[in-house]
């Protein structure tokens, strides 16, 4: 806490204290007298009293208007705005002491006087009140008690926050106790600033707390402050303000209510609640302060507002006027702990209206009359003159003749009449008051029954009653303990604290329009934290009669699928609701982040859960699946029958002039082929990875080797010559090339095989289960090397179609057959990397289907006519070679269908194949 203010105001009035001191010292007068007087009203009965109680209590709501001249000499203000309330209080001191004198068990050697100051809620008036009752006299002399007469006991007030701390700074520089009724701010707990200082009414710290869980219990987040431009408003206002937005709740505006009466600050405090979202308002004020203000809004018909109610203003009658039902309906406040006082109406009701300059005030103020004859007298005359210059009657009044109007009797009742001092209804700072004027009175009696020898002071001494020192008063204040009277309520202090308990009231519209009061909770400070507070949800009325709770929110929450977007320059509570990307969820309200799904999950549409991604693969069910299957089935049994057609007819020269080992070894590895194509469907196995991949290598190895040695026996043209005729035997070729594949392909499959895998990547809603390859280096050099075989083998086809006689039709025929074969897997990359997913794989059994299609149409489909539909051409006399033409024509080509049969024999003739 910052005490810079506190020890400047400290230092400073010491050291005027002192000065005061060193000038009183020096004058030539004997006596002790400054040239200053001050105005105060009050309350004395001093003479014959064995003990004098001091009391403060704001009278009047303010000072009178200043005399700004330095040309006269400055006199000390009077006061204006009588408050029948603080008069209430004033009175509830007056009875208390006098309970207490008619008692015989508490002090009874001892009679109670007093005396009693208006500070007219100034804290001016409240430091001449305090020097005046220290010096005994109505010229206060600083460091002096220059009256006589019985010893000065505890000081009772001085009223509102401000004028406690002021007092208590003087008051403690004597260590003279004071104890307070409505003084709650926390800055006064501190004992190095206010040793002296105790109060019977709450510390504020309990109050804020109160307000804070209040605001929490209902869910608001968006609330508006208003406080009074006094300790007690700026400190009750900060502890509140720090306990809810740790919490979370943003303040939508913090307004100060001006001391003085500003009617352009209060408009602009007008302005901002009527243009905040904010339906909360806390407002930590005095009814004083704050009754500006509500006349304002009334005015500007501000309504659907809830407001929050320190216990200051929670049941003032200032505040709950005629027509302020459509405002304050609704409200929610703290009270003080209510009790009865048997006997206080009655007391108030029969008081003397000439017994004191106050009471005649209130008297005159209440029927709106004076007990003054003259003043009267002075005013009827004044009525007459002015009816007479406006041409009305010229006769004496009734007035004038006799009793003057507006001559109050003394004799009107104050039972009928209706105003805040004589309802005792709501007796909550008055009840205090009682139970201040109480701790000093049993302070007081545990001093006088003080036994010698037995006490608490030096050599075990006690304090006389009749002429003890403010500090052994204040040891039996600090240590007091009793319970109140008619309510038995224990009382006690807690450095100078008691505990904070406070009734939750609610403002409820009756059907007359009038408010009423009602207890919905309590908020007990002594109990857990899950009990401190209880609230009757049922019971509340909110504003406009209605019956749900009201909702502040800057911005409305955020609900699952989203998340909190912060607004720049603007309060946490004030946020946008952003969606939360693919993949990410928030399945809490108001969530800051979204969550990230795991790796096998993805979130709903909603956003707001994770749900299993689907797993995907070519299933073998699915029509894809089952076309593939059955295309791949076809293309097997096509080439089983080729086999078979190739079987039946092995002693016919065609298939003797093609090697069968080699045509079977081509055709077995086409089977081979279409039935790999197979084992890429379903969900991928470890042993379905190795035997897909592995098996369309080999097929393909075992096709290209058979292909290359069949070329071998071809007569190629003279370039090609030295090459092919240095390879190996034919057979000896195709073996040693498939098996160059079969060793990569083991080695593949021992070191880092095929592995099925789950691609998350590829899709985010997906699981595409798919086979890895496990090394990129094996799978290019396995069909890197497939595509060497299938090169040299379109170069070497390509080549053979200009050799002499019917070799190079058969040249042809396997050019033919390897371009189909380049330009499906040609095909095949570009739409391969433009798919995903399981359309990958049919992409791939595509390739593989297409490419063993073709080789084996144009490979076998003109050997399977001659030998099913020619087998006339099937002859050795056919197989022979025939001369090349010298005129360089050909006998046609076996592009074209009408000749195919006449071309068999230039196509498949003299081909050891």
């Amino acid at each position: 806490m910052d005490n810079t203010g506190f020890n400047w105001k400290y230092r400073l009035l010491c050291g005027l204290c002192a000065f005061l001191h060193f000038y009183a010292s020096i004058s030539a007068e004997p006596s002790c007298k400054l040239k200053a007087k001050f105005n105060l009203n009050g309350y004395r009965n001093v003479e014959k009293k064995k003990v004098v109680m001091g009391g403060m209590f704001p009278v009047h709501r303010r000072i009178a208007s200043a005399n700004t001249s330095s040309s006269s000499v400055p006199l000390s203000l009077g006061c204006e705005g009588f408050n029948f309330r603080t008069f209430r209080w004033t009175q509830t001191m007056l009875f208390a002491i006098d309970e207490i004198n008619k008692r015989s068990d508490l002090l009874p050697d001892t009679d109670l006087g007093y005396v009693i100051y208006d500070s007219c809620f100034t804290i001016s008036k409240a430091v001449e009140g305090t020097l005046t009752y220290l010096t005994g006299q109505e010229e206060a002399v600083p460091n002096y008690r220059c009256g006589t007469g019985a010893p000065l006991a505890a000081l009772v007030g001085a009223g509102g926050s401000d004028l406690s701390i002021a007092t208590a700074r003087i008051l403690g520089l004597y260590y003279f106790p004071q104890v307070s009724y409505s003084s709650s701010c926390s800055v006064l707990d501190s004992k190095f600033q206010f040793p002296t200082f105790l109060r019977t009414i709450p510390n504020d710290v309990y109050q804020s707390e109160a307000m804070a869980r209040l605001v929490l219990h209902f869910g608001w987040s968006w609330v508006g402050t208003i406080a009074a431009d006094d300790d007690y408003g700026k400190y009750g206002i900060k502890a509140f303000k720090e306990q809810v937005e740790e919490a979370g709740v943003c303040i939508s505006f913090s307004e100060t209510l001006p001391k003085v009466r500003s009617p352009e600050d209060i408009q602009r405090i007008v302005e901002t609640v009527v243009e905040s979202t904010a339906k909360i308002i806390v407002v930590f004020s005095s009814d004083v302060d704050l009754s500006p203000l509500i006349q304002e809004l009334i005015q500007h018909n501000v309504t659907n507002r809830t407001w929050i109610a320190s216990e200051a203003w929670v049941t003032s009658a200032l505040i709950n006027q005629p027509g302020v039902s459509s405002l304050l309906g609704g409200t929610l406040g703290f009270g003080l702990k209510r009790a009865e006082i048997p006997g206080l109406q009655r007391y108030l009701l029969n008081i003397d209206p000439y017994s004191n300059p106050l009471t005649e005030e209130f008297w005159e103020t209440a029927f709106n009359c004076t007990l003054n004859y003259s003043r009267a007298l002075r005013m009827a005359k004044e009525m007459t003159k002015a009816a007479v210059e406006q041409g009305g009657n010229t006769s004496l009044s009734r007035a004038v003749r006799g009793v003057p109007e507006g001559l109050c009797s003394g004799k009107e009742s104050l039972e009928k009449l209706s105003n805040t001092y004589s309802d005792v209804t709501q007796l909550r700072i008055t009840y205090s008051v009682y139970k201040a004027v109480y701790t000093v009175a049993h302070a007081l009696h545990n001093m006088e029954i003080c036994e010698p020898g037995q006490g608490p002071f030096n050599n075990n001494s006690c304090a006389d009653i009749t002429k003890f020192e403010p500090w052994q008063l204040m040891y039996y204040l600090k240590n007091v303990w009793f319970q109140v009277p008619h309510t038995k309520e224990p009382l006690f202090f807690q450095d100078g604290d008691v505990d904070g308990y406070y009734d939750i009231i609610n403002w409820q519209v009756k059907g007359d329009g009038e408010i009423s009061y009602v207890t919905i909770g309590q908020f007990n400070s002594t109990a857990a934290p899950d009990a401190m507070m209880t609230i009757n949800n049922a019971s509340i009325v909110w504003n406009n009669d209605e019956l749900e709770t009201p909702r502040s929110v800057c911005s409305e929450s955020c609900q699952p699928g989203t998340r909190k977007g912060i607004r720049q320059g603007e309060p946490v509570c004030c946020f946008d609701c952003i969606p939360c990307a693919d993949g990410e969820i928030s399945n809490a309200t108001d969530a800051r982040e979204c969550i990230q799904c795991t790796e096998d999950n993805w979130s709903n549409a909603a956003r707001d859960t994770c749900v299993p991604k689907t797993i995907e693969f070519l299933d073998f069910s699915e029509p894809l699946g089952i076309t593939l299957i059955v295309i791949s089935a076809v293309g097997a049994l096509i080439t089983l029958a080729v086999g078979m057609v190739f079987l039946v007819n092995l002693g016919t020269p065609l298939v003797k002039a093609n090697d069968p080992i080699l045509s079977f070894s081509l055709l077995f590895s086409l089977v081979v082929t279409f039935l790999s194509s197979i084992v890429f469907l379903g969900e991928p196995q470890p042993w379905s990875c190795m035997t897909s991949q592995v098996g369309l290598a080999l097929g393909f190895s075992l096709c290209l080797s058979s292909i290359m040695g069949g070329l071998k026996s071809l007569r190629p043209p003279p370039p090609l010559t030295p090459a092919l005729m240095s390879l190996p035997p034919m057979r000896v070729l195709a073996a040693i090339l498939t098996l160059i594949q079969a060793v990569a392909c083991t080695v593949w499959l021992i070191i880092l095989p095929p592995h099925p895998v789950k691609n998350t990547a590829a899709q985010n809603i997906k699981i595409i289960l798919e086979c890895d390859e496990g090394s990129v280096i094996f799978i290019c050099c396995v069909f890197g090397y497939d595509i060497l075989l299938a090169l040299l083998a379109f170069i070497f086809s390509f080549m053979a179609r200009k050799l002499e006689d019917n070799f190079r039709y058969e040249g042809k025929s396997l050019t033919f057959g390897m371009l189909v074969f380049f330009i499906v897997w040609s095909s095949f990359i570009p739409a391969y990397l433009s798919t995903r997913g399981k359309f990958m794989v049919a992409v791939q059994i595509f390739a593989i289907l297409a490419s063993s299609f073709g080789l084996l149409a144009c490979i076998f489909l003109p050997k399977c006519y001659v030998l099913l539909v020619k087998p006339e051409f099937n002859t050795e006399d056919r197989m022979r070679p025939r001369s090349k033409p010298r005129d360089g024509t050909g006998t046609g080509t076996s592009a074209s269908l009408a000749t195919v049969a006449t071309e068999v024999q230039a196509t498949t003739g003299n081909v050891d194949y």
